[in-house]
């Protein structure tokens, strides 16, 4: 399992598929000026095959699939499929808006998707378009219950909270964990990308004590967990008597660097080395000029070296030529 220069172990990968969407959320995409990367400038299914297999060879055992929306590939099922069967790959999820999971849940499970997580900022439906613009509530919600009758568990739900949008909404989408063993996340905003969306994400930016509190008023005192994974971005807690889970992924208030043990792929095959800088090494470039797999881990190996010790929020400093839709978050 590889280290970088600070100990940590580095053995979770991010692979962004696609930089399209079929949302438009507020602190995410602008709706118009808006370019994405043709075809052919993706990853293919082999090759992402090829990178999974890299990772896998020099210590990394569980991928994410992300976007954009990886859902709209067409060759998601494919691509699936050729991770499951990769040695030392043991767990492989995928975060989605669920849109359109009620066609796709069951391919996806039975293709080996162990895991989803789903994009869901409020369960009222005039917010819910506010907020996610192209989305309406009973879309997301269908794919929500297809995940679920597929076996997907545990369902996890991904809220990012905005100031003026969907702050008071928070409580209603905790509720959900008292009588399902869902984990429910709030996630604080970050400044990516520049561009109207980076002014909101620090003009409209909600800290997770803040939501923390508004549910501990309305539901009752949270139970911290100890027992998950020192790695999980999420701090956790319980509802007095829930069957769930409420997260709190607080990059900015409360940053976790210190345990962060993932590395991220853009869909476009560049090694994206933190979230919130911009630092990258090209793995495309290396794949097509007739490298494997051995070429690509002598870049995974390079990038988990060259892994920052964090972001600089606090300096004022953050990823500038990519928004989140083009890293997968």
């Amino acid at each position: 399992m590889p280290l970088d220069r600070f100990g940590r172990e580095i053995n979770y990968l991010r692979l962004s598929l696609i930089d399209h969407c079929n949302l438009r959320c507020v602190y995410c995409m602008p709706l118009r000026g808006l370019t994405f990367f043709p075809g052919e400038e993706l990853l293919t299914a082999a090759e992402i095959e090829i990178v999974a297999r890299a990772a896998a060879n020099v210590g990394f055992h569980k991928i994410r699939l992300t976007g954009g929306e990886p859902t709209l590939r067409t060759d998601l099922l494919e691509i699936v499929e050729r991770i499951r069967e990769v040695d030392g790959i043991t767990d492989l999820g995928m975060t989605t808006n669920a849109i359109l999971l009620p066609e796709l849940a069951q391919p996806l499970r039975k293709a080996g998707l162990g895991r989803v997580n789903i994009h869901l900022d409020t369960l009222d439906p005039q917010n819910l378009h506010r907020v996610m613009r192209f989305g309406a509530f009973e879309q997301i919600w269908a794919g929500v219950e297809a995940a679920q009758a597929a076996g997907f568990k545990p369902i996890k739900l991904n809220a990012v909270v905005v100031r003026d949008y969907n702050e008071a909404d928070v409580v209603g989408l905790a509720r959900l964990t008292i009588d399902r063993d869902w984990h429910v996340r709030f996630i604080e905003l970050m400044p990516l990308g520049g561009g109207e969306c980076a002014r909101l994400s620090l003009s409209q930016f909600v800290p997770n004590p803040e939501t923390c509190s508004r549910i501990e008023a309305e539901l009752g005192p949270l139970t911290g967990m100890s027992d998950g994974n020192p790695s999980d971005e999420a701090r956790n807690y319980r509802l007095p008597g829930a069957r769930g889970v409420i997260g709190f992924i607080s990059p900015v208030s409360e940053p976790y660097c210190s345990t962060c043990n993932r590395m991220r792929i853009t869909a476009d095959g560049k090694f994206h080395l933190c979230l919130l800088n911009d630092d990258e090494l090209d793995v495309k470039a290396a794949l097509r000029n007739g490298g494997g797999a051995r070429a690509v881990e002598n870049i995974i190996l390079k990038a988990v070296e060259h892994k920052p010790t964090g972001h600089r929020l606090d300096q004022g400093v953050s990823s500038e030529r990519r928004a989140m839709f083009q890293i997968g978050g």
